[in-house]
């Protein structure tokens, strides 16, 4: 019986290193005090409004949600939440700081994928004045786990309830 392999020649293989220029130059890795992925984002768009982004949530989670909106000089000092029909999005509290204003909201992961959420912010002193802010995050299924969180993003609870005839688990009889 004929190898399929019969005149094939085998190459050895191997991993091929860059000498070292520097002694223990490639040993090191410097990283920035804060990376930028770790904190939610918040950016000022040309029109005026603000998008945050608060990285990956996990499905049927509810979230607190704190990030400083840069200080806009049309919000005046007293800005408020305009309601909107949001059930899943509720603005828990706006607070002056030097920077601008420190906002805090709790969100219900209520859908999978990409979600934007809008909220309205007023200014009570300055007449007609007001901002939009549009909250961006991934929200994963169950099966994915659960994902790191931003500095700024913290779970407070988790709205699914389990139902003990669906679980995996079986009890011993």
């Amino acid at each position: 019986m004929a190898s399929a392999w019969k005149g094939t020649k085998h190459k050895a293989g191997g991993i091929r290193f860059r000498p070292e220029s520097h002694e223990g130059a490639a040993n090191h890795v410097h990283f920035e005090e804060k990376l930028h992925d770790s904190v939610v984002m918040v950016t000022q768009e040309e029109d005026g409004s603000f998008l945050v982004k608060v990285g990956f949530l996990k499905i049927s989670h509810k979230y607190e949600i704190t990030f400083l909106l840069p200080a806009a000089h049309s919000l005046g000092q007293g800005p408020c939440s305009i309601p909107l029909p949001s059930p899943y999005l509720k603005v828990i509290e706006i607070a002056p700081v030097p920077e601008g204003h420190r906002m805090k909201c709790e969100y219900i992961a209520h859908k999978e994928g990409v979600i934007r959420e809008e909220l309205m912010i007023s200014s009570e002193v300055k007449g007609n004045t007001s901002a939009k802010v549009t909250l961006h995050a991934r929200v994963l299924d169950r099966i994915h786990g659960t994902p790191m969180l931003l500095e700024g993003v913290r779970c407070i609870g988790s709205e699914l309830e389990y139902d003990s005839e669906q679980s995996d688990w079986q009890g011993f009889d």
